[in-house]
């Protein structure tokens, strides 16, 4: 299997992980409607990692040649922004919920995609972690891989959310659910800031 498709699907994981307003949506929507909306809310999500994860590939490969005599510095800079995302995902753990993103829910699959989808287009931090794991990784090819890594890691773990709301909503949406979800995906960022500074 392909290393850019890999590393692709770990950032995906990384980045769909935490329960925040998106995760507690999809498992609303699929609680209170059904799971086809539900699932189709998760699948908004995905599409929206995979618009960021594509721009900043497509980015990425545009500056590879300014990237090459700067490697070192950046992939260092790369690593802070990941472990600054990963102390901030991990400190949400420990917040509140809010209430005012499950408010207004979509109550047909198509409404609640393109609202998850423009919700989620709204979250500048997600471009900002995959613009960093793909500098850090200075411009390294399988580009289109590593989008399809991504997408699919969302998409498998907005369906979970998705599943999860029909079935176990209230705990998966609850302070534990939550908690546990943000820490791991902390992890799963932190581990991949470790990685950049590695010797490939």
């Amino acid at each position: 299997m392909s290393a850019a498709f890999l590393a692709g699907v770990v950032a995906g994981y990384g980045v769909a992980l935490p329960m925040g307003a998106i995760g507690v949506l999809i498992a609303g929507l699929s609680a209170r409607t059904s799971l086809r909306v539900g699932a189709a809310a998760g699948l908004g999500a995905a599409t929206a990692d995979g618009i960021f994860a594509a721009l900043a590939v497509a980015g990425g490969a545009a500056i590879a040649g300014v990237i090459v005599p700067i490697a070192v510095p950046l992939r260092w800079a790369a690593a802070v922004v990941l472990l600054i995302i990963a102390a901030m995902t991990a400190r949400a753990a420990f917040r509140k919920p809010g209430t005012a993103a499950v408010d207004r829910r979509p109550t047909t699959p198509w409404r609640a995609y393109a609202g998850v989808l423009g919700l989620t287009l709204l979250n500048p931090a997600t471009v900002i972690y995959f613009a960093a794991l793909v500098l850090g990784r200075g411009g390294e090819g399988g580009g289109v891989l590593f989008v399809a890594g991504v997408v699919l890691a969302s998409a498998s773990w907005q369906l979970v959310i998705a599943g999860g709301g029909s079935l176990i909503g209230r705990w998966l949406t609850g302070p534990r659910g939550r908690a546990l979800t943000a820490l791991v995906s902390s992890l799963v960022i932190a581990a991949l800031a470790v990685r950049l500074l590695l010797p490939a």
